[in-house]
């Protein structure tokens, strides 16, 4: 599994993502997630068409965030 986490530079839920996606493994019973963590610029974000921050992806499928406008 490949979960990749794109978060504004000022984006303050880093920590309780890592967290909340750590609990998710273990209680889903994952032995194994490839899981990255990238700050980017908004022009960054804006290229790549991400939608808010965070913007969580499960193996190149977009989970988070659903219907919402920017990216902050």
């Amino acid at each position: 599994m490949k979960i990749e986490c794109y978060l504004s530079q000022g984006c303050g839920s880093e920590e309780a993502l890592r967290e909340n996606i750590n609990k998710a493994l273990e209680a889903g019973g994952a032995t194994h997630a490839d899981v990255s963590f990238r700050k980017i610029s908004p022009d960054e974000a804006e290229r790549m068409g991400l939608r808010g921050s965070p913007s969580i992806f499960i193996n190149g499928n977009a989970v988070q965030p659903v219907q919402m406008p920017g990216f902050s």
